[in-house]
């Protein structure tokens, strides 16, 4: 796991750019601590940030493999491959001889081989910029779910790319501006594949890879959601679960550092922990299972819509059950909304968020695992893959013609954007929020394939999984990704493995929801392996505080903002509006909306503040 960097041009020489591959190569430091390295030539320029994890003495990069005695190709390269031993052994088969023992080097090897055909041969989480030395090409790729980030900008003679925006904001020749659109995608909880708050600044997409040469820049899908139709019975479908479900954690659970994982008390974290723990470890050592919660919430905890149960009790339960070094990371009101902690998260994932206090404590947790870990693993995508969210099962919100969960969570505005009530009137007119989640919907449904003379309902719900599986899902995987490589912490993601996602997605929702409750497959697979407590515990969000005096810290702090001539939000901001909402308290709900919209004014202002934005609203 690793920040990656990279700039091609065929109109130039960079043999005298290495000052400026190095300043992008160090806006990766956080993704990579533990060692630096740059490789240039002619045309190409390649940086990477390394944060150790599969052999580590042989596995630095920018890695090159050699082709009948010269240099063929060069890698920088960040993500894993967790089926790279038994390509490795074939790769061999075919007379290709290795230096180190990293998947890295397979994946050089590959290319050698296979030609662009090889990315289709990866099991894992990964994203590369890979120079054809002979070719004088450069290959992008990026991993099936996208789990892993790659963003590039276009220039006239090449391009240049990077695992975060800042990398290639980095470059002396890409603007930093935001347009309309990015200041749309800043203020909803849709994530549209290709997309970035940047303007120019293009997201790789899922499942794709980009060819980038003198006839200029190629872009294909090597993969996409199947639709085929599921002939297997249940007790058939239980069992293909749960043996895919204990490969994928045999293959995640390799690593030369140490492995722990995150922990809620929830079915999916549960389920991982349980499968990590029977795992085969060659460490020898309990797996580390971590647990965030909030001082007082057990103690106080109050039922909410969306979260009946506090996640401390059901954690401890899980842990004790399977035998993990269990740890718990408490956090308080004030660590949270120190401002420092508030920053790093924003300048982490590169922009604002409307998620409030799920994203400062999320990079709280990581930067307490990594303390004791260098990989974890996580439960994250279980709800998108098995349909456990509330809205999976509210025929209201399945039937809405948006996206489930902005269904689920504007009931409380008016089924509006509650961010549109920030802003200046006239610019809340311009971005017409309402109307730009409204289109992205519509364009992601076109997407969906269906089998014919399906039934209506069956129908349905497989475009909500679509949208789960392609729309929300990259919300939080690059939440995930973000706020943990900020903390040099590998974070793996099982569920994500693409035979899982293809087998389950193909699965009808009568068989998904068998015993009439949310994530029936997974609880059919899981049993035996968690207590009955755990197991059968109804879905419960990440959690968030619901201590009061984090909503009158946050009205403190917004009001300052308003305070101050020189905050650059005040300018965007419907002010008369919000100061009539700061004069109530604010909800203790994390999914309140007024809390909600409170968290990215402060979001937002900080982000104008630290980054050298110019806006161009007029296009």
């Amino acid at each position: 796991m690793c920040g990656v960097v990279g700039w091609v041009d065929f109109d130039r020489s960079l043999a005298g750019e290495r000052a400026n591959i190095l300043a992008m190569t160090g806006t990766m430091a956080l993704r990579g601590p533990d060692a630096e390295g740059v490789w240039v030539a002619e045309h190409a320029a390649l940086g990477h940030r390394r944060l150790a994890v599969i052999d580590l003495v042989g596995g630095a990069q920018p890695m090159t493999a050699d082709r009948d005695g010269s240099a063929a190709a060069v890698i920088t390269y960040s993500g894993e491959v967790y089926n790279y031993q038994e390509l490795r052994t074939e790769l061999a088969g075919r007379g290709h001889q290795f230096r180190t023992r990293s998947d890295t080097e397979v994946v050089l090897r590959a290319y050698l081989e296979w030609g662009d055909a090889f990315v289709e041969r990866l099991n894992g989480m990964f994203a590369f910029g890979l120079w054809d030395i002979a070719r004088q090409r450069l290959v992008l790729a990026r991993d099936r779910m996208g789990v892993k980030p790659l963003y590039y900008y276009g220039t006239p003679a090449g391009v240049v790319f990077g695992s975060e925006p800042k990398a290639v904001l980095a470059h002396p020749t890409v603007p930093t501006e935001v347009d309309a659109d990015g200041l749309r995608a800043a203020m909803t909880l849709v994530k549209t594949p290709g997309d970035s708050l940047y303007r120019g600044v293009r997201e790789l997409r899922p499942g794709h890879l980009v060819v980038v040469d003198r006839a200029g820049r190629h872009e294909r899908a090597y993969w996409r959601l199947p639709t085929r139709e599921h002939t297997d019975d249940l007790d058939t479908t239980v069992g293909t679960v749960r043996e895919l479900l204990r490969d994928i954690m045999t293959r995640q659970m390799v690593a030369d550092v140490p492995v722990g994982t995150l922990l809620s008390g929830g079915l999916d974290s549960s389920v991982v922990t349980a499968l990590a723990a029977a795992a085969p470890s060659e460490r020898g050592d309990p797996v580390r299972s971590f647990a965030v919660d909030f001082v007082g919430q057990t103690e106080n905890f109050l039922p909410e819509e969306m979260r009946d149960t506090p996640d401390g009790p059901f954690a401890r339960a899980a842990a004790e059950f399977v035998h993990t070094d269990h740890r718990e990371v408490m956090l308080d009101v004030a660590t949270m909304l120190d401002p420092l902690h508030q920053t790093s998260a924003m300048m982490a994932m590169d922009g604002p968020s409307p998620m409030g206090d799920m994203m400062t404590s999320a990079y709280l947790l990581f930067g307490a695992v990594r303390e004791g870990s260098t990989v974890a693993l996580s439960g994250e995508s279980a709800d998108e893959v098995f349909g456990g969210y509330g809205w999976f099962h509210d025929p209201e919100a399945v039937a809405s013609p948006t996206y489930p969960w902005l269904a689920w969570l504007h009931r409380s505005t008016g089924d509006a954007n509650p961010a549109s009530d920030l802003l200046e009137p006239d610019l809340a007119k311009l971005l017409d929020l309402p109307g730009y989640e409204s289109d992205t919907y519509h364009a992601a449904i076109a997407e969906v394939e269906h089998l014919p003379g399906v039934d209506p309902g069956e129908r349905r719900m497989r475009e909500v999984f679509y949208l789960h599986l392609t729309r929300w899902v990259q919300v939080l995987l690059d939440r995930k990704d973000r706020l943990s490589m900020a903390h040099g912490l590998e974070v793996r993601v099982p569920f994500c493995d693409h035979r899982l996602v293809e087998y389950v997605y193909n699965t009808p929702w009568s068989m998904k929801t068998y015993d009439g409750k949310e994530k029936s497959l997974l609880r059919g697979a899981a049993a035996g392996l968690l207590p009955e407590s755990v197991l059968q515990r109804k879905k419960s969000p990440y959690p968030s505080t619901q201590d009061p005096r984090y909503g009158q810290m946050l009205r403190d702090q917004a009001n300052a903002i308003l305070a101050d001539r020189n905050s650059p939000v005040v300018g965007l901001l419907n002010v008369p509006r919000i100061r009539q909402l700061l004069e109530t308290p604010l909800e203790s709900s994390g999914f309140g909306p007024n809390r909600r919209r409170v968290e990215l004014l402060i979001s937002l202002n900080d982000w104008l503040r630290r980054y050298p934005i110019r806006l161009r609203l007029d296009s």
